[in-house]
């Protein structure tokens, strides 16, 4: 079990690690070695609650495929060990975020002060805009 918070725990079979090719420079090596991970996660067939699933399933994520299935690509680390642990806490943190009950804003009111000074600023431009017309005689 992969504990996320105190209440959203995963199972280790709902998440499936693949090992590929890491992308970029790295020599004659990199083309021999599989070190990234290629990390996906079933959210409909998750062991988790359904408010959880829709709260994941509702993000505005482009790594979220139309199937439902969030893919996560670690290629960081020089190790294959170093990316798993990177691809894991990398998906606790996406599922952190996107649970997170957003505090509602509240309009801010602008004061009197704060009205006056704008409708003496509008005035002083509009003032100085109005020299600029042409002189009548």
């Amino acid at each position: 079990m992969i504990t996320v918070t105190s209440s959203i725990q995963l199972r280790e079979s709902d998440i499936d690690m693949q090992a590929i090719r890491a992308q970029g420079a790295g020599g004659q090596n990199v083309n021999k070695v599989s070190s990234a991970i290629h990390l996906r996660f079933d959210i409909a067939n998750a062991d988790l609650p359904q408010t959880v699933k829709d709260a994941l399933l509702a993000t505005n994520d482009s790594r979220i495929t139309t199937d439902g299935v969030f893919v996560l690509k670690a290629q960081n680390y020089r190790t294959q060990e170093q990316n798993r642990d990177d691809a894991v806490d990398r998906l606790k943190t996406w599922i952190i975020n996107a649970t997170k009950k957003q505090k509602p804003r509240r309009p801010t009111k602008l004061s009197r002060a704060v009205k006056a000074r704008r409708g003496e600023a509008k005035k002083q431009r509009s003032a100085r805009k109005s020299l600029r017309k042409k002189v009548e005689i």
